[in-house]
């Protein structure tokens, strides 16, 4: 059986060369539609501007949300502003949530503005706020057993609750470790641990899964659930979405959890006004995956370039995935400049519903198996602002050669530094490919090189536009550009035979085939599963 790897291209490109072709030039084989793509892509660029435009004005992009609405009505414009047919197409409802001010402020025993920000899909307070009391869960030798989780429960009612882990330090563990020698540093991770095991045996002493904390705490009467998801960065937090329904929730900065954990703890009695402005609409409303194509000569075949459009509400939704969004929007913009006939019909998906389980696109799969049947690509980026480095193939044994051959194609400039995943295996990459993938489609996940993304820019409060590098969001748009219309003009189609499962290390079982979803059009759906 054959073995993953990772293969860097440029040993490929050196074999599939035509003759006589310097690596490194512009235009490895001559061919003036690459030369115009090339300059076009990396001359002209427009990324910076739309994205300016997508990350600033429009802002995150909650599903279901107004500014999600806005996002796919701004793409439609701009598509048609360049002559490139597209569309809204509506694949179900979501709930309709708007974001207003909110603010946590310490009031005793000092006056302290907390860095807060409310949870996607929070409850409002009442009109003007609510000031309360702020308690924190009771050690495991404090609640002994789950009779005495039931006393300190009866008096929750009316008071701000810490619902999470509070951190030692939010000193990141690579400053530390710095800083300080092995001794220091193996301490202050001791330390962490030793939070993070007395947090859990505070809930196994209370009998409570952690998951179902929020919901009990709010069957309780709580005015608010305050938590800290730290990213492991300096002020990083992960805000994504709400875990109660009825109960205001914020995301409180790491620094000023452990200050009101720390003045709870030592009876100091914290005491907090919170205010939370946020309105949920009375009905769900409309959700929209936004398609543009561009035509081409050959019925029935397609390429298709892929991004989701939709975000968490915290930062600006820049890193994940406006990046991807602006990559792809540039990509077309770039082909209907150089390369306005094709082919294949090329089209491009701008999904909602990723951060709440790739839903628009496996919608849009379900809806449209004419066009999975006639896909010869799928290129989908989705994860921040670095060069891409890696296509995923994704278990698709006769894929890299495919894309080793158009790769060869392309100035070595923009392929340098990809590596090829070769043969890759079929599983589950949380992203948009997946819808395509499990179809036996063949969709290639384009990953970028960190950047700090995990730590700092994922579903974080500092996900913004200044964290975005444009050279090399301008190299990207480029080279998906360059993908569609190597793809496009191949005469070969890509065959869909995929890799038998390997054997997975862990367990000695064959590794699981990811299976299509069926995707809930609906919010209400998925809260009847």
């Amino acid at each position: 059986m054959r073995h993953t790897s990772l293969i860097s291209i440029a040993a490929v490109i050196a074999a599939l060369a035509p003759q006589g072709a310097a690596i490194g030039q512009d235009n490895p084989t001559g061919d003036p539609v690459v030369q115009r793509i090339y300059d076009e892509g990396m001359r002209r660029s427009q990324a910076s501007r739309l994205a300016q435009v997508l990350m600033d004005s429009i802002g995150p992009r909650l599903t279901g949300s107004p500014a999600n609405r806005a996002a796919n009505d701004w793409l439609l414009r701009t598509y048609k502003s360049w002559g490139i047919d597209a569309k809204n197409e509506q694949y179900g409802t979501w709930r309709d949530w708007t974001r207003g001010p909110s603010e946590l402020t310490l009031v005793s025993p000092r006056t302290r503005v907390l860095e807060a920000t409310m949870h996607a899909w929070s409850a409002a307070t009442p009109a003007g706020g609510v000031t309360a009391d702020v308690v924190i869960l009771p050690t495991a030798a404090e609640l002994r057993d789950s009779s005495g989780f039931g006393r300190w429960l009866s008096g929750v009612k009316g008071k701000l609750v810490l619902a999470s882990v509070a951190q030692p330090s939010c000193r990141p563990d690579s400053d530390i470790k710095y800083w300080a020698d092995t001794a220091v540093y193996q301490h202050a991770v001791a330390l962490r641990d030793s939070a993070a095991a007395e947090w859990r045996a505070s809930l196994t002493a209370a009998r409570i899964n952690p998951r179902d904390l929020p919901m009990v705490l709010e069957r309780a009467g709580a005015a608010g659930l305050l938590t800290n998801s730290w990213s492991r960065g300096w002020g990083v937090d992960k805000i994504q979405s709400a875990r109660v329904t009825t109960t205001p929730s914020f995301d409180v900065s790491c620094e000023d959890y452990g200050l009101l954990t720390r003045l709870a703890a030592n009876g100091q009695h914290p005491r907090v006004h919170a205010v939370a402005d946020a309105r949920l609409a009375a009905a769900e409303s409309p959700v929209f995956n936004t398609i543009a194509r561009i035509e081409g000569t050959t019925p029935n075949e397609y390429v298709m370039l892929s991004a989701h459009l939709d975000s968490w509400d915290s930062g600006s939704g820049a890193t994940d995935n406006g990046t991807g969004t602006i990559t792809m929007l540039e990509a077309m913009r770039i082909l209907k400049t150089a390369y306005p006939r094709p082919k294949r019909t090329i089209l491009v998906g701008h999904w909602s519903g990723e951060e709440e389980g790739d839903i628009g696109s496996s919608a849009f799969a379900a809806d449209h198996p004419d066009i999975v049947k006639g896909l010869q690509a799928l290129f989908n980026q989705d994860n921040g602002t670095g060069e891409i480095d890696t296509v995923q193939t994704n278990g698709f044994v006769d894929a890299a050669p495919a894309l080793a051959r158009w790769m060869a194609r392309m100035p070595a400039d923009l392929t340098r530094n990809v590596a090829l995943m070769l043969p890759g295996v079929a599983h589950d990459e949380s992203t948009d490919s997946d819808a395509f993938d499990c179809r036996d489609a063949p969709a290639f996940f384009l990953t970028s090189s960190d950047w700090s993304y995990g730590d700092y820019t994922w579903h974080t409060n500092r996900d913004t536009y200044d964290k975005v590098n444009f050279d090399e969001v301008k190299r990207n748009a480029t080279l998906v550009a360059l993908f569609a219309y190597e793809a496009a003009e191949d005469p070969a189609t890509v065959a869909r035979t995929r890799r038998v499962p390997p054997t997975d290390p862990r367990t000695g079982q064959p590794l699981r085939v990811p299976t299509c979803d069926t995707a809930p059009r609906s919010w209400a759906a998925t809260q009847r599963r």
